[in-house]
């Protein structure tokens, strides 16, 4: 194939034999010159064949950060390679630079590094790697097809991991954990506690929690200490269907939901509870459960970085065979979705009373701050007083909802973006605190 640098030629020599006696025959042969050069070009240019493709760098990568990820080419011919590199990843995988010339001597290898700014969570990657070898004139090049191109293209696949904005409010909230969940033990038994350690006596301990036994044994007066109790069970119930699509803020409302998951996962985790996850819409799209604490965050991370809104339903019947199939443990369920009349009436509330009766549920819905702002829009005109009383009615029909919710037994939270992940796990450790986990 030839390049612009042969149409420059070409435009530059065709008009010089316009003042011989014989401009056609002229004209032909200047052409018939460029074209042999041309030819003479490709054939000297290096065999694409010789090329052999390697690459390495990072795996995963946190949505909002960058990945690098290094192409090493080998050029086992013998004789040197003028390449134009082309390192096509998928549109959302942010890869810059895509394009490369390389200078490649024969025996040599040399590194191309291409740096990566996903703007969505999931799996990235690689699509082709085009090579096209230049002659040393620059006016013809070797190109494979696609099918070549493809099938020397080293696999690389980038896993982008959902957003968490809520880390920065971690240490608070673990601090509040070690608080309630053994570094301050409690004097006295409640529920949802378990025997820690003996200790002697102290003024102001209760006297019911002396163990006399103990004390006996002792020759001194000893007395239970009691903590919250671990080993509970937590089950995040994640909607993908339609409308978790909605965009709140900045990102869908699947994404908020992802993070405060991710951080009441990780509280749970450093608390010694199990820590489950269902994802679902009209077909289960991820499940992680049983497995180590350590790995299970992990795990978590990893299933949720692959999940999407799909245009579908959400099927709570499938939600209740899913929860109700599971041992008799009494767990903490928590369902993160939409707080819309339809959906909740028509599919959850129905199911409620099922779930409760086994289970402590806590409903999860993060709100649209712009319909709040809207609310309370200045009736400057007309369509202010309009959109103000239509977004005044979506925080009703949500108040009603709420109110519904809670009248069957379930704990709701309904909070904007910003705050949403710390209004949950809030209520997490509150629960954990008086022990009704």
């Amino acid at each position: 194939m030839v390049t612009r640098r042969f149409a420059a030629v070409l435009a530059a020599g065709v008009p010089l034999p316009a003042l011989l006696p014989w401009p056609w025959l002229a004209v032909l042969g200047v052409a018939g010159f460029a074209a042999a050069l041309a030819v003479f070009d490709m054939a000297v240019a290096g065999p694409l064949a010789s090329v052999r493709l390697l690459r390495d760098g990072d795996r995963t990568v946190w949505l909002g950060g960058t990945a690098t990820v290094r192409l090493t080419l080998i050029n086992v011919a013998k004789r040197p390679l003028r390449l134009h590199v082309r390192d096509s990843w998928v549109p959302s995988a942010g890869a810059w630079p895509a394009r490369h010339d390389v200078f490649l001597p024969r025996g040599e290898r040399h590194t191309i590094t291409t740096t990566l700014d996903p703007v969505r969570h999931g799996d990235r990657p690689a699509v082709r790697v085009t090579l096209r070898s230049y002659g040393p004139l620059g006016l013809a090049y070797r190109q494979r097809r696609r099918g070549w191109n493809e099938k020397v293209t080293p696999p690389w696949t980038l896993r982008v991991l959902p957003r968490f904005p809520s880390r920065r409010i971690l240490p608070e909230k673990l601090a509040r954990m070690r608080v309630i969940d053994g570094s301050v033990v409690a004097r006295g038994r409640g529920h949802g506690t378990e025997f820690d350690v003996l200790r002697e006596y102290v003024i102001g301990d209760d006297v019911r929690s002396i163990d006399w036994r103990a004390s006996a044994r002792h020759n001194d007066v000893v007395v239970r200490t009691w903590r919250p109790e671990r080993d509970r069970r937590l089950v995040c119930v994640l909607d993908t269907g339609r409308t978790s699509a909605l965009r709140v803020g900045n990102a869908p409302r699947l994404d908020a939901a992802i993070d405060a998951a991710l951080l009441l996962a990780v509280l749970a985790d450093r608390a010694d509870d199990r820590v489950d996850m269902i994802a679902l819409d009209s077909a289960v799209r991820a499940r992680v459960e049983g497995g180590g604490h350590k790995a299970k965050v992990a795990r978590l991370i990893d299933a949720m970085a692959s999940l999407e809104a799909a245009p579908a339903e959400t099927d709570f019947q499938l939600l209740a065979r899913e929860l109700l199939r599971r041992d008799r443990k009494r767990s903490l369920v928590v369902i993160f979705t939409a707080l819309e009349p339809a959906p909740m009436i028509e599919g959850l509330l129905p199911l409620l009373p099922r779930l409760t009766a086994r289970h402590k549920v806590l409903v999860a819905g993060v709100r649209d701050p712009a319909v709040s702002r809207l609310a309370q829009l200045p009736a400057a005109s007309a369509a202010d007083v309009h959109t103000s009383a239509a977004a005044q009615r979506v925080l009703t029909e949500r108040d009603r909802v709420r109110d519904v919710l809670a009248r069957f037994g379930a704990t709701v939270v309904d909070a904007d973006t910003g705050d949403f992940a710390s209004r949950v796990a809030d209520v997490y450790l509150l629960l954990k605190a008086t022990g009704r986990l």
